[in-house]
């Protein structure tokens, strides 16, 4: 069985795209730091996962070679 390119090529966009939303939520550190600490922690904890639910069709891509079900 030939080895699949998508399965490299989806971990790599996976990483670019985690490493893309570190430096987004990153950039409002500042702002985010301001605010109270229990104001923080939902808005850190839904950036820590808000990320993932894009990358269900990338998945999907790599197992099957199609973007739709």
């Amino acid at each position: 069985m030939k080895p699949s390119w998508r399965k490299p090529v989806g971990a790599l966009t996976i990483v670019a795209t985690a490493c893309l939303w570190v430096f987004l939520i990153a950039s409002f550190s500042k702002q985010i730091g301001a605010l109270p600490v229990l104001v923080q922690l939902p808005i850190y904890l839904v950036a820590g996962v808000a990320w993932i639910a894009p990358l269900k069709p990338l998945l999907q891509w790599m197992e099957t070679g199609r973007w739709k079900p």
